[in-house]
């Protein structure tokens, strides 16, 4: 086997995987490095993603709010159903053959498109040397020309709470509780805190969630923060805002939580404790200082608007650079660098990615909310409807939420759209692809919806941007 490659991928997440994907389809031979190794020591492809964050996650996601559909809202229906029992290893074992599927899916796509896997921790050295450690610390050199870096993130850990793996977990642990607490304690209430206090609350455990900032979803549309802590809140989700956890003391049957909201302390007990802070960039040890690539004070890759860093043939995408981490964004930077390696002009519209909680109902978001309008000094309009003046949410008894959406006052082109309820991740998919194109308000309401969907909201929305929704009373234009 040569040691030269058109191109090497560091990193087999969404965003490198895909990367190397698309290489290899525009006939670049590419190799693919991965330091992560499964059960059977082979690599473990598809990165954080595939293996502990989107996809068990949501596996378990759509578990326990079949779950908890079946022992509390079934009734309603007039089905009634005797003796639900939970099996939190069977549930696990879904999980896992799920990951298996899809890590095994890559690992054929990979092979299917003649991609070299090499097993180990690759780093960067100066000229586009890679060197490659494997498990046995054997060391080997390798070149290319063009490397691109896609080491992804890891979860953030406190100084007031370490993980112990145990009583205290952080994402990669909650995943993979044994039985479902009593009362578990989330520090965080973010993308990450949500939705694995949905999953083990929808289970029957007592959650509460301590987020240190003052404002809930601060990144959000303020209107859409706040119809979704109602929710949650009438869920069961126990949110408490401005809690700056300052100490964690553990014993074998428990883990007590000291904190602080305003001038007062406080103290909780939980059986568990689930640390989700956020993520930061895995790029210690990811190339040497003399390569030419260089990151600001979090540890993020400096790149342009294409990705490519300031070493010459060096690229870096997904979590280690600017921007939200997000598996669909790293992805298409991947693919975006793929064409630009082999000459074409690509480039990504971060204005259209969207952002999606994938809690019940969902939470989703793209382009600009509000507040930033506001702060821009644009003029624009809203439009707001809600589920709860939808048949086919009513037919569902999926009634909570609303769709905004937010357009330019002169020109009516759409600037950004925000959804809490059912099916919002999809909906707002709707309008990613409106907004790619450019559309107004106008041509959402000049299209047709299907009856009844969920997607008639997103229709009703646009009209009541102009005062003309069919389905509720306009408020008067300001």
């Amino acid at each position: 086997m040569s040691n030269h490659f058109e191109v090497i991928v560091i990193g087999s997440g969404p965003a490198g995987y895909v990367c190397a994907i698309r290489c290899a389809q525009l006939g670049l031979s590419t190799a693919l490095i991965e330091k992560e190794t499964d059960a059977s020591d082979k690599p473990q492809l598809g990165g954080t993603c595939l293996n502990v964050g989107c996809i068990p996650s949501k596996a378990l996601l759509d578990s326990s709010q079949r779950y908890a559909d079946t022992k509390s809202h079934l009734a309603e229906h007039g089905i009634g159903v005797n003796d639900v029992t939970l099996n939190i290893p069977e549930m696990m074992t879904r999980k896992e053959k799920i990951v298996s599927q899809l890590t095994g899916g890559v690992a054929g796509l990979l092979k299917h498109n003649k991609i070299t896997v090499l097993s180990g921790a690759g780093q960067l050295l100066a000229g586009r040397q890679v060197e490659l450690t494997d498990a046995e610390g054997q060391v080997a050199l390798y070149s290319a020309d063009n490397v691109v870096l896609a080491s992804g993130s890891e979860p953030v850990e406190i100084p007031p709470a370490p993980i112990d793996g145990d009583r205290v977990v952080d994402s990669t642990g909650a995943l993979c509780f044994d039985a479902v607490p009593t009362r578990l304690g989330v520090i965080g209430a973010g993308v990450i805190g949500l939705e694995l206090g949905s999953v083990w609350a929808r289970l029957g455990a007592e959650v509460v969630i301590l987020e240190a900032m003052e404002q809930f979803l601060p990144a959000m549309d303020e209107q859409i923060a706040k119809e979704s802590a109602k929710i949650f809140a009438k869920q069961g989700l126990d949110i408490r805002l401005g809690a700056r956890v300052t100490g964690v003391e553990v014993t074998p049957e428990q883990v007590t939580v000291g904190y602080s909201s305003g001038d007062a302390e406080h103290t909780e007990t939980f059986d568990r404790l689930i640390v989700a802070v956020g993520r930061r960039p895995r790029t210690d040890k990811l190339f040497s200082g003399d390569s030419g690539v260089s990151t600001d004070e979090r540890g993020f890759v400096f790149v342009n608007e294409h990705c490519a860093t300031e070493a010459p043939g060096v690229w870096a995408v997904g979590d280690i650079v600017r921007g939200p981490m997000l598996a669909h964004k790293g992805s298409e930077e991947g693919v975006m660098v793929a064409e630009r390696i082999h000459g074409k002009a690509a480039q990504l519209n971060y204005e259209v990615v969207p952002s999606i909680i994938y809690t019940h109902p969902e939470v989703a978001a793209v382009g600009k909310n509000e507040q930033e309008l506001k702060a821009e000094g644009v003029d624009y309009k809203v439009g707001t409807f809600p589920f709860a003046a939808i048949g086919r949410a009513q037919a569902s008894g999926e009634t909570d939420g609303l769709v905004k959406i937010v357009s330019d006052a002169d020109s009516d082109q759409i600037l950004g759209a925000h959804v809490v309820g059912p099916s919002a991740a999809d909906l707002v998919q709707q309008i990613v692809i409106a907004m790619e194109m450019a559309a107004s308000t106008e041509d959402l309401q000049l299209m047709v919806f299907g009856h009844p969907t969920m997607s008639e909201a997103v229709h009703e929305a646009a009209l009541a941007a102009d005062g003309r929704a069919i389905h509720m009373v306009n408020r008067p234009q300001r």
